[in-house]
């Protein structure tokens, strides 16, 4: 299936909620919200930053708010996607078009985009694990220039990745096969697994 490109295919794609998700879309643009698509689903963001997503499931759709833990939800509509992993995100699940109230959902997304503006970001915490870099590596960074900028140009994360790559291979061979695909990858600033994401 071909990569989404815009809401509206999105909303095409999901035949079973087309007029729910259209008139969810609806609501959400007549905010200042500006429209993008992460993720293969629409996301609403506010200078940049990711307020609200809009999405479809087979048995129901919604919209998810990124920081909606600090939302009041004096209606008690909210729910958390999954108890003791979701800290922020929080959703407004609906099963057909009558489920929605449409000057609620106004007001809920009204209120996180105040909390945006107001800086109220639940920020993931990174439990900072030292890099465990293999010694094929190490010499190839220490070696080349240009492989040493590119590495140290890429994000920690992506460090990690190669790190572990190179790291899990059984082999000797492997492990030098492994270095040979990662050169012109590193080099243009790519991840191992960008591809996927």
């Amino acid at each position: 299936m071909n990569k989404i490109t815009s809401v509206e295919e999105y909303i095409e794609r999901h035949t079973h909620f087309e007029q729910e998700l259209q008139l969810l879309h609806n609501i959400i643009t007549s905010t200042e919200l500006e429209e993008t698509i992460k993720w293969s689903s629409p996301v609403y963001t506010l200078n940049g930053k990711n307020v609200i997503g809009l999405g479809a499931f087979k048995n129901h759709f919604g919209i998810w708010f990124f920081n909606g833990v600090f939302l009041k939800d004096e209606h008690h509509v909210l729910v958390n996607a999954q108890e003791d992993k979701t800290k922020a995100l929080r959703q407004l699940i609906f099963e057909s078009k009558n489920d929605i109230n449409k000057n609620l959902v106004l007001s809920y997304i009204k209120e996180a985009i105040e909390n945006q503006k107001l800086g109220k970001e639940l920020k993931p915490k990174r439990h900072a694990k030292e890099l465990s870099m293999p010694m094929e590596l190490k010499d190839l960074i220490s070696n080349n220039t240009d492989f040493k900028a590119g590495f140290a140009s890429l994000t920690t994360y992506k460090q990690r990745e190669y790190c572990e790559y190179i790291s899990t291979a059984k082999r000797e061979m492997t492990k030098l096969s492994r270095l040979e695909k990662i050169i012109p990858m590193v080099l243009q600033g790519i991840g191992l697994n960008d591809k996927y994401r």
